[in-house]
């Protein structure tokens, strides 16, 4: 899986539109779908942290956090803009952070409360899409303009898989 520095690396122009639509509103915001015990999906809203090196999110004891902790899977999908329906979805592994260095800088930075029972996770990223529908946005009977998609495979993660185009 790539770090967010090697995705932002390999596909600048996605990774920065990726990060507009995450962080629209300032802090980042979205939607993380984890995997539940019995396999069926778990989506809950969250602020992730995108520096440079990392894409982070600070996960409170929750179902959520059982779940990143029992498996990483994960899929991260940004809010929809006030303005269109464009779209950005990150999936990949979530792994937790015990380096006390990373830790502190981003708890200090983001004022995380040291009350509060939090783990840092980093999201590492197998697959990114990001989805412009333009202005009249993703209604099918609203304009005959198909959405421009752009998507990135980490090439690590898909050695000897095939891909299906989509």
């Amino acid at each position: 899986m790539a770090t967010w520095s090697s995705f932002a690396a390999a596909a600048p122009a996605l990774a920065a539109g990726v990060r507009m639509l995450l962080q629209q509103y300032g802090p980042g915001l979205g939607y993380l779908a984890t995997v539940r015990p019995d396999g069926s999906p778990r989506v809950h809203p969250v602020s992730p942290v995108i520096t440079d090196d990392a894409l982070y999110c600070f996960v409170v004891d929750s179902p959520k956090r059982r779940d990143l902790e029992r498996d990483g899977r994960y899929a991260l999908h940004s809010y929809p803009p006030e303005q269109n329906d464009d779209e950005a979805m990150l999936s990949g592994v979530a792994t937790p952070v015990h380096d006390p260095v990373v830790i502190a800088r981003l708890a200090d930075a983001l004022n995380a409360s040291p009350v509060i029972d939090w783990r840092l996770f980093e999201l590492t990223i197998d697959t990114a899409m990001l989805r412009h529908h333009g202005a009249a946005g993703a209604l099918p009977f609203a304009t005959r303009v198909p959405p421009i998609t752009q998507k990135w495979h980490d090439p690590a993660a898909h050695l000897g898989r095939s891909l299906v185009p989509s």
